[in-house]
């Protein structure tokens, strides 16, 4: 299976967060910011990373090497922002890793590993029964053009892409060598599963820190 492909980071957190009530990136996770935390995982495996936010978005203090990228039009859905990031990628990586900004506990080994099962695919998606985590997947910068389409014929969501490319799904029992309980995988859409994942990962809220407003 491929591992020595030029990989890349696509986190998306432009959405309106409104089960939570306030935004999922600036949720105070331990000493940073949820945001700050995905990040920094991520920064163990690629320096190409990319954050798509809707316009005006505050975002915290990330290293210098990120990319801001500014949805066009706001909550246009994840597939838009999977474009957008493509299209920053696209001439620096042949491939990646797609992620929510809402998952502190994801893991750089389940992000490799997920870019391992990529192989020869277009595709790299974990799936469970008939549920699908196209927020947690690998995808070729090449389909940019293909996700534009899409967008154009009035898709939102990656799942049209993932059915119209070659696609490798990969159980999501094959992924807890790395990742026993699969915490990569568990987001927080409410303030109950927000207060669960602090307990997991045994740390408690920040007080309110001050940065600089929209990059």
């Amino acid at each position: 299976m491929t591992t020595s492909i030029e990989i890349g980071a696509i986190v998306l957190c432009g959405g309106k967060s409104s089960r939570m009530g306030q935004p999922k990136h600036l949720l105070p996770f331990g000493n940073e910011f949820v945001l700050q935390r995905v990040v920094r995982e991520l920064s163990g495996i690629t320096t190409k990373i990319v954050i798509v936010a809707a316009p005006d978005q505050e975002i915290p203090p990330l290293p210098v090497e990120c990319q801001l990228v500014r949805d066009e039009v706001t909550y246009q859905g994840p597939l838009s922002g999977l474009m957008y990031g493509m299209q920053a990628l696209e001439n620096d990586v042949e491939a990646a890793y797609l992620s929510g900004c809402d998952v502190p506990l994801l893991k750089s080994e389940f992000v490799k590993e997920m870019v391992r099962h990529l192989d020869t695919a277009e595709i790299a998606v974990p799936f469970e029964e008939k549920f699908l985590h196209p927020l947690a997947s690998v995808y070729r910068t090449s389909l940019r053009t293909r996700a534009e389409e899409l967008i154009a014929a009035g898709e939102r969501r990656p799942r049209q892409l993932i059915e119209s490319s070659t696609t490798h799904y990969v159980p999501c029992e094959d992924l807890r060598g790395v990742d026993q309980n699969l915490d990569s995988l568990r987001n927080m859409n409410t303030p109950e599963a927000y207060a669960e994942l602090l307990e997991i990962a045994g740390v408690s809220e920040i007080t309110e820190r001050r940065f600089p407003h929209p990059q």
